[in-house]
């Protein structure tokens, strides 16, 4: 359920929601931002009014404002769930964060989970499961067939099928029980479990009891760290994981810089090729091969990645 669509247990605060989310549809943002003002005199203490407030406000051009009721959020939901530093991080009203809260993520993809394929696939165009397998197929020097992939990340399972058919056992983690749901409808997953990618890279807890390490010789992160900001985590996670030579075939919106990382107006991070590059070397893996390329749309306009091939030092 989105922020907007919450209810604040008290009727006519949420009836003026409700009058406020018409405005704002019909362009009136301005005037939605006045009646939401309205609901939240009635229920003060309703994070999620907040949060559509900063909305309105930010659309009607009152950054302050914004930035303000983003306060409000954080100081009556400490979880983050809604994501509120990140916005305030692209409003300018807080540093930038290396990472997104984990609870906001898994509440977004939970809540996604239903229309998650449709809405990425036929309206944005999301093509990185399969130029990703293409890449892997493609790449000189690596083998043919894989014993064990881990997909970090996999969401409703779109990169399963288009791998599926050169491992031996194909393992898929992500932080949303409902994505994971929806993976296991397609049966091409030998096992599924809930990972938090976000977390510091002490693996015990985050993988799934008796999980071995070292193991995995290709590791997939398809469309995953975009929602990570600094990625000595996640590479220290693909480093545990897996085994002398493994290949590690990733994802990442390309940050189009010379160096580090940025976070966009869509909450997502992009990287520079360096920095990646870097990252890798510091967890010993090496870059066989890359590939950039539009990942998907995003307000009718390109979104531009860069595949990544490395392989792990043996």
């Amino acid at each position: 359920m989105l922020p907007s669509q919450l209810s604040s247990g008290d009727v006519i605060a949420d009836r003026r929601a409700d009058y406020a989310k018409m405005l704002a549809e019909s362009g009136d943002p301005a005037s939605a931002g006045e009646l939401m003002e309205q609901a939240l005199e009635l229920v003060p203490r309703w994070a999620a009014g907040w949060f559509t407030l900063a909305t309105y406000r930010e659309k009607a051009g009152d950054a302050a404002g914004a930035i303000a009721a983003l306060n409000e959020v954080l100081t009556l939901d400490e979880g983050d769930v809604f994501g509120a530093r990140l916005k305030l991080a692209v409003l300018g009203g807080a540093e930038l964060p290396d990472r997104p809260p984990s609870l906001h993520v898994e509440r977004l993809f939970d809540d996604y989970a239903d229309r998650f394929e449709t809405s990425l696939v036929e309206k944005l165009s999301y093509s990185v499961p399969g130029k990703l397998a293409a890449l892997i197929a493609g790449t000189s020097g690596i083998p043919e067939r894989f014993r064990l992939a881990v997909d970090l990340g996999c969401g409703t399972g779109l990169l399963g099928p288009e791998i599926r058919a050169g491992v031996d056992r194909l393992e898929g983690y992500d932080l949303s029980k409902g994505m994971l749901a929806k993976a296991a409808e397609k049966n091409v997953y030998d096992h599924l479990g809930q990972a938090d990618l976000s977390v510091e890279p002490d693996l015990s807890g985050i993988f799934d009891a008796g999980f071995a390490l070292g193991r995995a010789d290709l590791i997939t992160a398809a469309d995953v760290l975009m929602y990570l900001g600094n990625l000595q985590g996640v590479m220290a996670v693909a480093r545990k994981l897996s085994a002398n030579g493994a290949v590690f075939a990733f994802s990442v919106e390309d940050a189009q810089q010379p160096e580090g990382y940025v976070l966009r107006d869509s909450l997502r991070f992009a990287h520079s090729e360096a920095y990646v590059r870097e990252i890798l070397a510091d967890h010993g893996f090496t870059v066989q091969d890359l590939a950039r390329s539009t990942i998907r749309m995003d307000g009718g306009k390109p979104v531009h990645g860069i595949l990544f091939i490395a392989r792990k030092s043996s």
